[in-house]
């Protein structure tokens, strides 16, 4: 047992040598020590002082952030033990090691890599708990184990720190976490059950069982390519390719029958339906160029982007409390939340790949019935100026109007009525990127099943819905109020009481609420760049 705690003192001194020292001069106030914690309630005989820690920060831990967090951490203990008993590790330093090996193993962040801890991990796991070790070198290995749950969480529970989501086009701001309270939780539950207390949404904890489970599918050989020369295979048709299709929705739970006889059966169009739903293909039933596209992705592919959305959800608060809307930009829906749960979705239109939809976070505060259209420059430029050259009535054609002049270029709106852009409401809130939601006169657009294509804005397939949704808990907007201001054919702006927080995300992979795995075409190529980082070497 000698040898493995020389092992953590070597470890300790590779730690000074990699990580290059910042100064410590600007370390916030840390917690209050709380000397109410004793030998007599504390739940270790355990404790060490805290002169110790200091020099442990001042050789070995890199920046100041993280020497708060030990301090804060320690502090809140009175500096007793929280890996170790006296006669040796606790039940949480298994527990916690064993959850950082399945983190690393099913996410492949190899970062968190340490050998050295691992064969101390292992040489006590397999020589029994007992360790007669002195207080120094039980001391080194306690601040290890808390310095490496430290880096662990980071990683785990708010994303990889070599990401940066800015650069990949996300603007939402990152979730950050009390680490130290984080490090409590683990404590105080003994490493046990830890979707008890890890700050992770249950869309991760859905989305990585889905993971392993395809994990599971790739180990035991993946699944081939469909191959066949028809354009569309539909209930009555035979073959051979119709049991090789039977056989790939099987593995991935959408046909769930014995049945691999060469006949295109109803339960087979039903199961290709439902794989279908989770894919955003036209649900028809038939086994079209679309369908056969998504089922030929190689399983790695998959498992790779669920990776990056797995990466995407530990950016994300592990709750939103309270009421919010999210627009999942891939997925063209617009989901409402009512105090945390899911109440309904609605289709939405989207940027096109040349005006994406930004990815950020904003409070929506206003509604406007019967909203004018102040015609963008780009627009103005490309659109209405040429159009104006070519026809004198192009502006009286498009019910617009002119407001004004900048410079040589004039100010053009459109006034409202059943033909404006926007429809007939729109919803704001205030950000840096003139991106809203807004009902529009082009219906048709709703029914396609790959919907990007507006200038940026985010168009809504049921807007009246949603004003009735933002103005439920105010009598005076019935549903007969909503319908007359938005037919007045005048403007009119309300104030919500208290606004709501929107979120416009990015996920081609998630779990929903029936707990099917959905995917989705990576549309603006923001799943293609994060790729690069993520596993590029």
């Amino acid at each position: 047992m000698r040898y493995l705690f020389s092992v953590a003192v070597l470890l300790c001194g590779i730690y000074a040598c990699t990580h290059k020292k910042k100064n410590l001069d600007a370390v916030l106030p840390a917690e209050e020590r709380d000397t109410s914690i004793t030998v007599q309630n504390a739940f270790t005989e355990l404790f060490f002082d805290s002169t110790t820690l200091e020099s442990y920060i001042t050789t070995q831990v890199p920046d100041e952030v993280e020497a708060k967090q030990f301090r804060d951490f320690y502090n809140a203990r009175n500096y007793q033990y929280a890996w170790f008993f006296k006669d040796g590790l606790a039940e949480q330093a298994f527990n916690f090691l064993n959850q950082q090996a399945e983190y690393m193993k099913y996410s492949g962040d190899t970062s968190l890599n340490n050998p050295v801890l691992r064969q101390i991990f292992d040489k006590l796991e397999s020589g029994g708990q007992v360790v007669p070790v002195n207080d120094s070198n039980r001391l080194k290995a306690e601040l290890l184990l808390t310095r490496q749950f430290f880096h662990y969480a980071e990683n785990a529970y708010q994303g990889n720190s070599r990401l940066n989501s800015t650069d990949l086009k996300w603007f939402i701001p990152r979730k950050k976490i009390d680490l130290v309270a984080t490090l409590d939780s683990l404590i105080a539950h003994k490493g046990e059950k830890p979707v008890a207390y890890e700050p992770l949404n249950i869309y991760y904890q859905r989305l990585k069982q889905s993971l392993l489970r395809y994990y599971e599918i790739e180990k035991a050989g993946g699944w081939k390519p469909v191959i066949t020369g028809q354009k569309k295979l539909q209930q009555g048709d035979t073959g051979e390719v119709i049991t090789a299709i039977k056989n790939r929705l099987r593995l991935t739970g959408d046909f769930d029958l014995t049945d691999s006889s060469a006949l295109f059966t109803d339960s087979l169009a039903a199961a290709v339906q439902r794989f279908q739903h989770r894919y955003g293909v036209k649900e028809d039933g038939i086994i079209g160029p679309a369908m056969l596209r998504e089922l030929n992705t190689p399983i790695e592919k998959r498992i790779r982007q669920m990776l990056i959305n797995l990466e995407r959800m530990r950016w994300v608060p592990a709750k939103v409390e309270g009421d919010y809307l999210l627009v999942n930009i891939p997925d063209f829906k617009l989901h409402i939340f009512e105090n945390s749960q899911p109440v309904y979705a609605m289709n939405v239109v989207v940027g096109t790949n040349q005006n994406n939809t930004v990815i950020f976070y904003g409070d929506l505060k206003y509604i406007v019935f019967s909203p004018y259209w102040n015609v963008p420059s780009g627009i103005l430029k490309n659109e209405v100026l040429p159009g104006m050259k070519k026809d004198k009535n192009y502006l009286a054609k498009h019910n617009m109007e002119i407001t004004g002049y900048t410079g040589d270029l004039p100010n053009i709106r459109q006034k409202p009525g059943s033909n404006n852009s926007l429809g007939k409401v729109k919803f704001l809130f205030p950000n840096n990127y003139s991106i809203y939601m807004h009902d529009t006169p082009a219906k048709s657009l709703f029914g396609e099943s790959r919907r990007a294509f507006s200038h940026g804005c985010i168009r809504l397939g049921e807007p009246k819905k949603l004003a009735e949704f933002l103005l439920r808990n105010d009598s005076t907007w019935t549903s007969a109020a909503i319908d007359k201001a938005m037919n007045s054919g005048k403007e009119k702006y309300v104030t919500l009481r208290d606004a709501i927080p929107v979120y416009i995300g990015y996920f081609t992979a998630w779990v929903d609420a029936k707990g099917d795995l959905n995917f989705r075409d990576d549309i603006y190529g923001h799943d293609a760049r994060t790729e690069k980082k993520m596993f590029t070497n």
